[in-house]
């Protein structure tokens, strides 16, 4: 996608904050609740269905780092080991991440962490901290050539709508082949047509309550 502009700061309804993008009339997150949304899909139904000694993660979608920093959370409370890779073709600036509220919000997430998220470098595996490690790649999903193979994917892309070239069935034969058995993608998606795709290349798919103001969510497993 080309550079986004026109981005402006948007309170959820939960209180917590995203970005609009006015130019594709797209907001981040859910405008039902940035904050509740990202626990809801990617860590009550995605980290907290995982159980190993080291949890790999690919995010497509870094955005604002919100996920990575409820990542982080995670990670410490449970002493969990997780190596997490982010992709993102738009990386924002930091002046924009600054205006986000998640640390008002939720005062109990570590500020000293956020920072270490946005502050390491691209390209390089950083240590956040004792129990993760994060490496953020400038490069979209069709590009990315991994290293290795993932236990969770974190697949949050804008919506179909606005980024229809992120949801073709070529993507997700291709995080097919990256993801672990018995490894999961999770995503806010719930598109018919989308479900057809995942079971088309080998996913089992799961239908599961959403967030707040979203009746579906999607979890597709790698049997």
């Amino acid at each position: 996608m080309k550079d986004l502009k026109n981005i402006s700061i948007k309170e959820t309804k939960d209180g917590s904050t995203t970005l609009y993008v006015a130019d594709i009339n797209e907001t981040y997150h859910s405008s039902h609740g940035a904050m509740q949304e990202a626990k809801h899909v990617f860590i009550m139904n995605g980290l907290e269905l995982l159980s190993k000694d080291c949890i790999h993660v690919l995010e497509v979608g870094f955005g604002t780092g919100l996920n990575a920093l409820l990542t982080s959370d995670f990670s410490v409370r449970n002493k969990q080991q997780i190596n997490y890779v982010g992709l993102e073709t738009v990386p924002l600036k930091i002046e924009i991440i600054d205006k986000l509220n998640y640390l008002e919000h939720e005062p109990s997430l570590s500020k000293s962490f956020f920072l270490e998220i946005h502050s390491s470098d691209w390209e390089k595996k950083n240590s956040i901290h004792e129990f993760l490690t994060i490496e953020k790649i400038n490069s979209s999903v069709q590009e990315f050539v991994p290293e290795n193979d993932f236990d969770i994917v974190f697949y949050d892309a804008f919506g179909p709508r606005a980024q229809s070239e992120m949801w073709e069935k070529e993507i997700f034969e291709k995080l097919y082949g990256v993801i672990s058995n018995n490894g999961i993608l999770v995503t806010y998606c719930a598109m018919g047509q989308f479900k057809r795709d995942l079971k088309s290349v080998g996913f089992t798919v799961k239908n599961v309550p959403g967030p707040p103001g979203k009746r579906e969510m999607t979890i597709a497993i790698k049997e």
